[in-house]
């Protein structure tokens, strides 16, 4: 999609926009992104190379800043210049390139720019439609807005370590830490929401000529990443405990790893989902094909009593006799997926680099270095689209390698970007949200035929923009999120607020509109009840199709073929139609037809395995479903890019998403440091051996279950950290002389550091190390969150809104704040998600045209 001399082939979603990116490790894998989506991305480092050039490991573990593989991936696609923005030159040259640019993306320290008179007023007033995107740790405004932060300590922070690690000991509780999830995911989150959300301003500036300025906090995006421990406090004021490689839940569940006779794992999963279809008969006849299912064909259990813990203790204890019986590479998971259980294997991620279905969808590919002489294999694409693939052609730039070459190209020339296509759709004036300011994407209708998280989350971020999100469902096969956790209590808000102990979790007696997850998700939606089985429903849904920009779903791959309704007959329908479809493993490749869950996908792509402590401890996975948000990230990001290059070439596109290609691009360095150094992954805990820390970890704090995560990145940091914790004499031991010596005595530090955090208050702690430029962060929970968190309650991450039937409560607004279209989670409806079938009368009658007696008849022959 592009090459060295940075020309955009025709194909490309963004063809023609130029990305200036400057900054650290918090913006490489956001201008990653933008320039796998077709931009000219360009690096700009400081005289010596961008500090991230140090970080590990290094091709053949030489230490070289042209030879970090940390570098390599996170800057893949991109073009690199060296600009010295203390010199005055330096700065005029990077204004003049700024004048050129379509973004900025900047993630340098506050004020870094403007204190150089490079700042977005500056640089706005010379490119009016420049779109100027900040990613900072905490933001740039707020109580917090000077604290430092880390990976580590964003997690903890944010709220995914307390749902990760190991399960307690029934009679002492926790002995092991919360585990930061394995590498760099607080800015992957934080970098996937801004590349979507810059995409978004990029659509708006076709439609209005007006650039403006993004800001993304870190710790904001990572603290609306979790899953289930929001609803559950939100509603029920529940806590949840961290167990092994599964969800972080309420209560300790039966284990979810399997271990095979040779030592490795298997995640024999099985939803946490109500009103979702029972895997009982299926396990119990592949238990029965190896003559292991006991008594579990007995007459009980054909009742409800498989539904209770004892009963599903004894299936779990044969599965897990089962799966110890056989060797990992038997691969009894693909016999289990042929029983439509969605199983799957603990794999490492460089154990995907020569399975044909990934090579098939261009999820990993390989890459020419011509300095070495060599090809290496790289995660690649993010969805497999027809007709256009990933770029592959560039690897990371050397240090400087670009600067005359792109200093010429972009001053000489200035790209237009014309818009081309008109939807009927869009209003004469932008509508105008409850900011008082226009909404990014008003006019934009999707068809939404979403399932679960993994599809549904995506249209909440394009209905928090402006459009128009038609959720359509039947009650014949109801979105299973509406039986998920989370449900608002029998006495509602009032119930809630009046309670100072959890609330039981009230029983499920069939109205589909009490799940508070379900409405968090499908926020801002219009709500359809349509049965695609009737032949009136089929044709209505044809008549949106016709009527709307695009469509999506997350049904089973294969789907909307077997109804007639493929790309192909979409396109007769709508020729600009966009369709993006998204599934555990896509439909493209081999595992098309896999049962998959975002678990399922964590543990095949790696995910799961990049989480825990060193062997001989298992996977610690991540507790909830990640994949699921992710993979509703980057189903969003497509839909807007998408969106994107059909107004600039009045094509639509098919887009085939899957939450195994988003979980292959996750895992960081780990496929390079084995195709170029042969190294297999191996879990490391919460230490940082790619950019040098000790102590570098989480530490017991007063109080029940309570961790601080902390960070010594220098020798600043160590001495503060020694001094806050009343031994200033650690600095004068040997053994922690320096960096070197720290990382070689981390066993002994660790509990050193540990013993001591024991006698202090978390949160005071944290103040304490922080004022003095410590990188650290309470551990906290969704209460922490919700209730005392004071930069989130300054960012104004919660946004109270109506749903009909459950009343009004928080739900989490978009993490990124736009300045000209600033989102709102409500939507143009100003509402949370929609009870069943709640706007059916509306959508048919103000969209499609149907009477009040034509609607009457489709309700009275169930296509409705």
């Amino acid at each position: 999609m592009a090459n060295d001399g940075g020309e955009v082939c025709e194909s490309a979603f963004l063809q023609g926009v130029r990305v200036l990116e400057i900054g650290d490790e918090l913006g490489e894998y956001c201008g990653k992104v933008l320039a796998g989506l077709g931009a000219d991305v360009v690096r700009v480092e400081p005289p010596g190379g961008e500090g991230t050039r140090r970080f590990g490991p290094f091709y053949r573990d030489q230490p070289d800043l042209n030879r970090s593989l940390y570098f390599w991936h996170y800057n893949f696609g991109k073009r690199g210049i060296v600009l010295d923005v203390d010199d005055e030159r330096g700065r005029e040259d990077f204004a003049t390139l700024a004048a050129n640019a379509d973004v900025i993306l900047d993630s340098r320290p506050r004020g870094y720019l403007a204190s150089r008179d490079l700042g977005y007023e500056q640089l706005a007033d010379r490119n009016p439609k420049l779109v100027y995107a900040r990613i900072s740790p905490f933001g740039d405004s707020g109580p917090w807005a000077d604290f430092r932060g880390s990976d580590l300590v964003h997690l903890a922070l944010g709220g995914v370590m307390m749902n990760c690690g190991y399960d307690p000991d029934p009679r002492d509780g926790y002995d092991t830490p919360p585990i930061a999830p394995q590498m760099w995911h607080s800015y992957h989150i934080a970098g996937e929401m801004t590349a979507m959300s810059i995409v978004a301003a990029l659509n708006y500036r076709l439609a209005s000529g007006r650039g403006q300025q993004l800001s993304t906090s870190v710790h904001e995006a990572v603290s609306k990443n979790t899953e289930t421990d929001m609803p559950d406090w939100v509603f029920l004021r529940q806590a949840h405990l961290r167990l092994t490689c599964r969800h972080s839940m309420v209560s300790a569940s039966g284990p979810s790893l399997a271990m095979s006779k040779d030592g490795r794992f298997l995640l024999p999963y099985r939803t946490y989902l109500r009103g979702t279809a029972n895997a009982w008969d299926s396990t119990v006849a592949l238990l029965k094909e190896y003559g292991m299912q006991k008594d579990l064909e007995d007459p009980q259990f054909a009742t409800d009593y498989r539904h209770s813990a004892e009963a599903n203790d004894r299936i779990g204890h044969q599965v897990d006799a089962l799966v110890s019986r056989v060797l990992f590479e038997r691969d009894l998971w693909r016999e289990a997926q042929a029983h439509g259980l969605p199983w799957a294997p603990i794999r490492r991620p460089e154990e995907n680099v020569d399975d044909e279905h990934w090579q098939l969808r261009g999820a990993v590919f390989e890459v020419d270095h011509p300095e070495l002489d060599e090809r290496f294999v790289y995660v690649g694409g993010k969805w497999v689209t027809e007709g256009m693939s990933w770029p592959r052609g560039r690897r990371a730039p050397l240090v400087g390698e670009h600067t005359e070459q792109v200093l010429k190209q972009w001053s000489e020339t200035q790209l237009q970007h014309a818009k081309v296509y008109s939807s009927p759709r869009v209003p004469a004036e932008p509508l105008v949200s409850k900011h008082n300011k226009p909404f990014a994407l008003s006019g934009v209708r999707v068809l939404d035929l979403s399932w679960m998280l993994a599809s549904a989350g995506a249209g909440r971020f394009l209905a928090a923009m402006g459009a128009e999100v038609i959720k359509v469902e039947h009650d014949s096969r109801p979105d299973g999120m509406r039986f998920s956790l989370g449900t608002c209590p029998p006495g509602g808000r009032a119930e809630r607020d009046r309670a100072t102990e959890p609330l039981p979790t009230p029983a499920f007696t069939g109205n589909l509109n009490r799940g508070g997850s379900f409405m968090e998700i499908n926020a801002g939606k219009l709500g359809l009840s349509l049965n695609l089985k009737h032949p009136k429903g089929r044709e209505i849904l044809e008549d949106l199709i016709r009527n709307s920009d695009m469509v999506v779903e997350g049904f089973s791959p294969g789907t909307m073929s077997r109804l007639g309704l493929g790309y192909e007959r979409l396109k007769e329908l709508n020729p600009s139609i966009i369709y993006v479809q998204q599934s555990g493993f896509g439909e493209a490749g081999t595992y098309g037809r896999a049962r998959a869950y975002g678990p399922t996908a964590q543990a095949m792509t790696g995910i799961s395995d990049m989480s825990g402590l060193p062997e001989p401890f298992p996977p610690a996975g991540i507790g909830y479903s990640y994949l699921d948000w992710f993979g509703a990230y980057n189903m969003a990001l497509a839909m807007l890019a998408a969106l994107y290059r059909r107004d600039i070439t009045g094509d639509g596109c098919h887009i085939d998403a899957s939450q195994g290609d988003a979980g292959l691009y996750l895992t960081g360095t780990a496929i390079l440091d084995y195709t170029v150094n042969g190294r297999r992954w191996s879990r490391y805990g919460n230490r940082s051996p790619y950019k040098p820390a000790a102590p570098h970890g989480a530490y017991r704090t007063i109080g029940e279950d309570r961790w601080i995560a902390l960070a010594a990145f220098d020798e600043q940091h160590w001495r503060t950290i020694a001094d806050v914790l009343g031994h200033p004499e650690w600095t004068r031991d040997e053994r922690f002389a320096d960096l070197s010596a720290r990382l070689v005595n981390q066993d002994v530090l660790d509990q050193m550091v540990d013993d001591a955090t024991q006698s202090h208050d978390g949160f005071c702690l944290m103040d304490q190390l922080q004022a003095a430029g410590v990188p650290a962060g309470v551990c906290q929970t969704a209460q922490d969150r919700v209730e005392s968190d004071v930069q989130l309650a300054h960012l104004g991450w919660l946004v109270e809104l109506d749903q009909t039937e459950i009343g009004r409560w928080p739900v989490k607004e978009h993490p990124v704040r736009f300045s000209q279209t600033p989102t709102y989670i409500g939507g143009v409806h100003n509402r949370s998600g929609p009870s069943y079938g709640e706007d059916t009368k509306a959508v048919l009658s103000e969209v499609l045209g149907f009477s009040d007696a034509e609607i009457a008849e489709l309700r009275e022959c169930d296509a409705i």
